[in-house]
């Protein structure tokens, strides 16, 4: 090697040195270095979802609206269940737009490793940044039915049928420990589902049949004793209660309760992409 060569300072592009950490092991720092590379898979989505539908992004409104409508008619009319002296309409789509979301994250994201096998089979980057995609994708759809819901609050705000308060500006933070927890039971299901296909089968019937046992077609006021506490040990059920609090000073708030849901959820998504980023090295040889 020649005095030149020796006295040149070597520079290396990138240096792979033994993970120390936590936020080493799930490649938290890589993430956000292929920032556009999530707000590509973000647009891949929007576009890709109703790119060949009849009525497009307005399934977006649909969607909403029909459920509200049957649920209307079935437990509150029907079935004859509570709504804390909100309008019918507003107390279900209230509770549906946010259990939504939930279950969209949870479901696309549970998808992750099969449904993207053959570009993980070819590009390296890091895993976590298609169900960080889909969090933020499904964030707009939630965007827009909040629209839907937001105009159906004006329409019995003018009919003196309800009462808004400044704490509905609150409502945006409730958002945060949903995504979490949508993105975090997602990525655990994924993990799995790289060697037991059929679980997440079993996880979107899991799915519908928690709805029916959550706030979102009765409130907890009508429910006491152990059936109550068994109803809060899922961390959706007192941020859909928190939610209608906010917005119309009805339902059971509890910081307590509240604080339990942000913990929990925060503390899945941390299992979730700890289970996701040990799966994640050898997935490929199973999937």
């Amino acid at each position: 090697m020649s005095q030149h060569q020796q006295g040149t300072s070597e520079h290396w592009d990138q240096v792979i040195t033994p993970k120390r950490g936590l936020f080493q092991t799930l490649h938290l720092r890589r993430v956000w270095d292929y920032r556009d590379l999530v707000a590509l898979f973000i647009k891949r989505d929007l576009t890709a979802t109703y790119a060949q539908t009849l009525l497009g992004p307005l399934w977006f409104f649909l969607q909403p609206i029909f459920t509200t409508i049957i649920f209307t008619f079935i437990f509150g009319n029907l079935a004859g269940l509570g709504n804390d002296g909100i309008p019918k309409p507003l107390f279900y789509m209230s509770g549906i737009v946010l259990w939504n979301y939930f279950a969209e994250v949870l479901m696309k994201t549970s998808d992750t490793f099969v449904a993207n096998r053959h570009i993980f089979s070819k590009v390296y980057f890091p895993r976590l940044v298609i169900p960080i995609s889909l969090t933020i994708s499904h964030l707009m759809k939630l965007g827009i039915q909040l629209l839907l819901l937001f105009g159906l609050m004006i329409f019995y705000l003018v009919k003196g049928e309800i009462t808004l308060s400044w704490t509905i500006v609150l409502f945006p933070l409730l958002i945060i420990p949903v995504a979490f927890l949508g993105l975090g039971c997602g990525l655990i299901v994924t993990a799995l589902t790289t060697k037991y296909r059929d679980l997440k089968y079993l996880v979107n019937f899991g799915i519908e049949l928690l709805r029916y046992a959550s706030p979102v077609i009765f409130p907890l006021s009508t429910v006491a004793g152990k059936m109550k506490w068994a109803l809060l040990a899922n961390p959706m059920s007192a941020v859909i209660e928190t939610f209608r609090h906010v917005c119309f000073h009805t339902g059971q708030f509890e910081w307590l309760y509240l604080a339990y849901s942000v913990v929990s959820s925060f503390l899945i998504l941390l299992l979730g992409a700890v289970v996701f980023s040990f799966i994640e090295k050898d997935f490929i040889d199973t999937v």
